[in-house]
């Protein structure tokens, strides 16, 4: 191989057109009034930008648009590599940043109650999506019975673990364009997430609850971008240097996990690896750990980690896996899938509409608006979806609702672990896992209303704390 071999340019050839399409629909979305009022994401857009070209090239040609040897001669491959580890990356890199925040109290219930209710529509969307699949598997025998399980991965997690997801049904349980499958329930998901953004904007609007959009004329001060006692800036070594240096660590030892794991149970190799996000964040939370104990002895006496510059590597890495996830999709691979992806779109944006307002309502009467946009934001699309909805009725993030998003994490993962355990499962046995995620949502409604079905209970204790 020489340097002037495509083989060389491919992945950041492809990098380059990924970025490229974030500015062209970033120009769009700040010059095309229609488009601004959808509310969809300027990465949604770049990436249907590249799925229109790569398509028209298809129909055209025959040919696929990013396994031209301009782009190595299989970017399709690549696109997903870039969004499996974007994927992982974007989570360590939020696992990483440091918190002083102490929450208690009534703060604290409203934290856990977050993290419930996120699991709570996983659920939702998995029962109805995998009510849909078996119930088009019994009209058309040759369908996939489990496919609707992919609908809480693509509209509650995102591109890169429905990607996981549809990938391992493929690979495992012969579903022939599952992560085409996986990553178009994505796409989809981010367009309900704009659409029920802004039917719930309306409403808001047309009950004056909302008048127009709002600017975010947040000021960026020095106590944003580094707190005290953190490394110079620009020193013998850059501070976004340093950033890297600990996401690569904890990546490294979570590749040195799955790999060791991938090894003692091989049959469960894909499902391990699926799972890389998850142990990213584990493996970061002990970098964090070990870095904040060397800080207390004294042994490292400078803050590394920033919290700033961890907030941009983040984002970028998300918005680069949605585009790079929504590019990678051959439409050609799904055509007779569409009506029902359509449906499952379609009831995916209804139920996880009516059940976050519902909630929001009922147990978050102070914000419910803003707690609404929020987590339906997220519950269809990303944690950065629900941030962009939430700006348009809290610019400044004033209130608590953001606070929400970021430490819901927590009993999200260690409620949600189990769906993730029970999935892989699912091509075996549809009607078990669908009963297990009926019975799993009972349980977790139970909790999360508790108050309401136990009010003599809460009400003894709330006045015992008094």
């Amino acid at each position: 191989m020489t340097f002037w071999d495509f083989e060389s340019w491919g992945i950041l050839n492809i990098l380059a057109v990924v970025l490229l399409s974030l500015i062209v629909a970033n120009i769009l979305k700040r010059s095309v009034g229609f488009i601004q009022k959808t509310l969809i994401p300027t990465s949604v857009l770049g990436g249907i930008i590249l799925l229109c070209i790569s398509t028209v090239y298809k129909i055209t040609t025959g040919e696929l648009f990013f396994d031209l040897n301009f782009f190595g001669g299989n970017g399709t491959s690549i696109l997903e590599i870039i969004t499996y580890h974007a994927l992982a990356l974007g989570f360590i890199a939020s696992a990483l940043k440091v918190s002083d925040k102490k929450l208690t109290g009534q703060r604290g219930k409203e934290i856990f109650d977050s993290g419930v209710t996120t699991v709570a529509t996983y659920l939702l969307q998995g029962v109805f999506g995998l009510v849909i699949t078996i119930t088009v598997a019994f009209i058309s025998t040759d369908f996939f019975s489990a496919a609707g399980i992919i609908l809480p991965f693509g509209f509650g997690q995102g591109t890169g673990q429905a990607l996981n997801y549809g990938t391992m049904f493929e690979q495992n349980n012969g579903f022939v364009g599952g992560s085409d499958f996986g990553l178009t329930v994505a796409a989809l998901g981010f367009l309900s997430a704009s659409i029920g953004g802004v039917i719930h904007l309306n409403i808001m609007k047309k009950k004056g609850r909302f008048t127009a959009k709002q600017k975010d004329e947040r000021v960026i001060t020095p106590e944003n971008i580094e707190s005290p006692n953190e490394i110079a800036m620009s020193g013998d070594m850059d501070k976004f240097t340093a950033q890297i240096i600990f996401i690569s660590i904890a990546y490294l030892l979570t590749y040195l996990a799955m790999w060791g794991l991938g090894e003692l149970l091989p049959g469960m190799k894909a499902t391990i690896y699926g799972f890389n996000f998850l142990l990213g964040v584990i493996f970061a939370t002990l970098v964090k750990t070990v870095l904040k104990v060397l800080n207390k002895k004294n042994i490292v006496k400078k803050q590394y980690i920033n919290n700033f510059l961890l907030n941009r590597i983040g984002n970028t890495c998300f918005d680069i896996m949605i585009v790079a996830g929504i590019a990678a999709i051959d439409l050609t691979l799904i055509a007779n899938y569409w009506g029902v992806l359509l449906i499952l779109a379609v009831v995916g944006l209804v139920v996880t509409y009516i059940y976050n307002i519902v909630i929001a309502k009922t147990l978050f009467k102070d914000y419910a608006d803003a707690q609404f946009l929020a987590m339906y934001g997220m519950l269809t699309g990303t944690a950065s979806t629900g941030i962009m909805l939430l700006r348009e009725v809290d610019p400044e993030f004033k209130g608590p609702v953001q606070d929400n998003l970021v430490y819901q994490t927590l009993p999200a993962i260690v409620f949600g672990f189990p769906i993730m355990l029970l999935a892989p499962m699912t091509p075996d046995k549809p009607y078990l896992i669908l009963g297990l995620l009926v019975a799993f949502f009972i349980v977790l409604n139970v909790i999360l209303f508790r108050s309401k079905l136990f009010p003599k209970k809460f009400a003894q204790k709330n006045g015992k704390t008094e």
